[in-house]
């Protein structure tokens, strides 16, 4: 009875010191011999494969051409891409010119678990590193071979910002507007519950650590006659945070918190860039704004707009002051005075006033601007070419579906602008004399009304349904003086543009399968070849694993095929003949030797000295079975097979290893 009352604690406490005292005896014991045996195992293998004659084997030549396969596919081929975009292979500016070189990134669309719901570990994890990788090596070619003075990104930097839920404000699916698709609607309130403030923050610092932190690889010197090097990020797609009606106020605050302005004005070059928030300027076209308040959205966009000529005046004169080191009498008097009698017109005055110098406009939007159905996106859009025009007819296809945007809408996106932004966009900011816009994943250009020209930007990720990705490069040449004036001889075209495309992943993983088939053709024929022509043999049988580890491939103690030369008679020895020699098969086969009167004597273990003579002679029994062909057939094949599945895992893993070596090097 009293056991009974012992506390459940007490045994669990006396249990697991029992449990304790008997590791604590194996470790000492058993445990440690047998530990003692596998690290003697453990040398053993590394001394057998030090051996120069396994180093200097074909299966580890075979391996370095797979390190420059690998090191080709994961490193060279972006800097051989990136490289052969440089300024000098497509500039035509007047000689010594000193233009802005400038790049623009779209749609990098970090992976995420909104991007393939149901996706499990660890192929959602190995999806993640690859496309990650993809993103940085095409960024750190582009900085290193390029240096470009400023990088402008068009929205969708990640692909599920909108999913999760800020730290401060309101956050749940609108009520009205198209709704998720039912295999994603699945996953909310799994996403709800997983992921929030802290997963976004953890975003945010992976979308740093790829485009950030090596903003500067290339330098951290602008190009000639430049102000500075520049990387403007904050411009939001409809992944950032959503779109139209359905973008949420509180994680367009946190966007806006972390990377800037999402309605701005930058001088750069001698030209304004305006950018401009399109995706909640949409929402003023939304069905649902008589129902709903939905101004919050769209209204501080408006209040941009209505004020973007007098901030691009401001950012014009600031710029030029820099330049011309002018004083525009802009810096406050220090005066003392009581309020009621100052002068306030004495205040300085930021904004110029209309007719002032007003640099060529480029605007930005993640949306493109809006377009008539079919009209074509030109030939340097991956997917798809443009339809061929008939036989005599040498203008292209005009409507063109299959070549141009799609004008459709959905859950959180829409192809293009509605006409009427497009209008607004165009009067509002003046002045507009190119645009560049994301969305799509591809390339497209299109000519506007009035001559405006727009190019939709391919992403810069793998993962985006674009074979090929890429980034569009543009160089920037406008001189002015002091007033912001063209100087006599300036060029009248003041932008030029290059699309610079990066490696086709899938080729690339094309070519590595092809490469593996190739591996294992050579690999299978040298197998077949190892016992044919007597080849030395990758692959070690016990026996010669002893004499490997035990010698070293010299010899330091007599081995079994020693000692068994030392009762060949001598003039066998002498001769040079033996039973390996008769049989083709090197010094793997030790089964039988040769005797001289022409008989067959077994080497197997037992066989003895006669007491008062020579070697006692047995006959082989096999020497005389009808079935010794079957015999040496399965031997054979038992090699080839231990060959080939040696050498191929030998080449597997040292290869496997190696790209998982530059697929975790940063």
């Amino acid at each position: 009875m009293a056991r009974h009352n012992i506390p459940l604690a007490d045994k669990l406490a006396h249990g697991m010191k029992k449990q304790s005292r008997k590791l604590w005896a194996y470790a000492r014991g058993p445990g440690r011999q047998r530990a003692g045996r596998l690290g003697l195992r453990v040398l053993h293998r590394i001394a057998i494969n030090l051996q120069p004659r396994r180093l200097l084997s074909f299966p580890h030549l075979l391996v370095g051409f797979w390190i420059i396969i690998l090191l080709w596919g994961e490193r060279w081929v972006f800097d051989s891409k990136v490289d052969n975009c440089d300024w000098n292979h497509w500039e035509d500016w007047p000689k010594n010119a000193n233009p802005h070189h400038l790049i623009f990134i779209a749609d990098p669309q970090l992976i995420d678990p909104h991007s393939y719901p149901g996706r499990p570990w660890p192929l959602s994890s190995l999806t993640t590193l690859v496309t990650d990788n993809y993103l940085l090596r095409s960024y750190r070619a582009l900085q290193t071979h390029l240096s470009p003075d400023s990088v402008f990104f068009l929205g969708d930097l990640f692909d599920g910002g909108r999913e999760w839920k800020p730290a401060r404000g309101k956050f749940a699916d609108p009520r009205f507007g198209r709704q998720r698709s039912g295999e994603e609607a699945r996953w909310v309130d799994t996403w709800r519950r997983k992921y929030g403030e802290d997963y976004w923050l953890r975003e945010y610092k992976r979308f740093g650590d790829i485009f950030l932190n090596h903003f500067n690889d290339g330098g951290d010197a602008p190009g000639s006659w430049q102000r500075g090097r520049k990387l403007v990020a904050s411009l939001p797609g409809n992944h950032d945070l959503g779109f139209g009606a359905q973008v949420q106020v509180s994680v367009r605050d946190r966007f806006e918190a972390f990377f800037g302005d999402v309605n701005r004005v930058d001088v750069i070059g001698n030209h304004t860039i305006v950018s401009v928030d399109t995706v909640s300027l949409s929402a003023e076209a939304s069905e649902y704004r008589n129902s709903h308040d939905l101004s919050p959205i769209y209204g501080p966009v408006n209040k941009f707009l209505d004020n973007v000529q007098a901030t691009k005046r401001k950012a014009v004169q600031e710029d030029l002051s820099a330049w011309h080191d002018i004083d525009r009498d802009l810096v406050y008097h220090h005066i003392v005075e009581e309020l009621d009698r100052s002068d306030l017109d004495r205040f300085p005055h930021y904004d110029p006033g209309p007719g002032a110098a007003d640099l060529p406009t480029i605007l930005l939007s993640h949306v493109p601007l809006y377009r008539e159905a079919g009209t074509p996106c030109g030939p340097q859009r991956e997917h798809w070419p443009p339809t061929k025009p008939p036989a005599g007819q040498s203008e292209p296809v005009k409507p063109d579906h299959r070549n141009a945007l799609s004008i459709a809408a959905g859950y959180q996106y829409q192809n293009v602008l509605s006409a009427d932004h497009s209008s607004k966009l165009l009067d509002k900011v003046g002045n507009v004399v190119h645009i560049f816009s994301g969305d799509d994943h591809d390339y497209c250009e299109v000519v506007h009304a009035g001559g405006v020209r727009e190019i939709t930007v391919k992403s810069l990720s793998m993962a985006m349904g674009v074979p090929t990705p890429g980034f569009v490069m543009a160089s920037l040449y406008n001189p002015v003086d002091e007033k912001g004036n063209k100087v006599p001889g300036a060029p009248e075209t003041t932008l030029q543009t290059h699309l610079c495309l990066l490696p086709n992943q899938l080729r690339t993983y094309m070519r590595y399968v092809g490469f593996i088939i190739f591996s294992l053709a050579v690999l299978a024929v040298r197998a077949m070849l190892v016992p044919v022509l007597n080849l030395r043999p990758f692959a070690l049988d016990p026996s010669e694993e002893a004499t490997l580890a035990v010698n070293g491939g010299g010899g330091l103690l007599p081995t079994a095929s020693r000692a068994k030369d030392k009762l060949e008679p001598p003039d066998l020895q002498q001769s040079g003949l033996s039973a390996s020699a008769a049989s083709g098969w090197g010094p793997r086969t030790r089964s039988s030797s040769l005797r001289p009167n022409g008989r067959w004597q077994s080497s197997k273990r037992g066989a003895r000295l006669r007491p008062g003579g020579g070697p006692r002679i047995n006959l082989d029994e096999g020497f005389y079975d009808t079935r010794r062909g079957r015999t040496d057939g399965r031997r054979v094949l038992g090699v080839v097979g231990r060959e080939m599945w040696t050498t191929t895992w030998r080449v597997a893993w040292m290869a496997v290893l190696f790209w998982v070596h530059l697929a975790r090097e940063r």
